[in-house]
């Protein structure tokens, strides 16, 4: 029957070295001073900047029940 020996197509080599990378990627991992400040940027930065514009915007915009040309902003 056709598709029932999927598992004899010949693997590329170096999708094979990616996926055991990306399963033992932690065996590997080194914290420098790019990975530093990778994520200090994702876990600080991107959070503070967030949530500065949501605390400047709150209140400013209505979404609910607007009609045809009707404006977003309160004030």
């Amino acid at each position: 029957m056709a598709g029932l020996e999927h598992y004899r197509i010949a693997m590329d080599p170096a999708i094979l070295k990616l996926g055991e990378m990306t399963t033992n990627r932690h065996k590997y991992f080194r914290w420098t001073p790019r990975t530093a400040r990778i994520t200090f940027m994702y876990c600080v930065v991107v959070p503070t900047l967030l949530g500065v514009i949501a605390y400047k915007t709150d209140g400013k915009y209505d979404f609910r029940a607007k009609r045809k040309g009707d404006l977003i902003s309160e004030f």
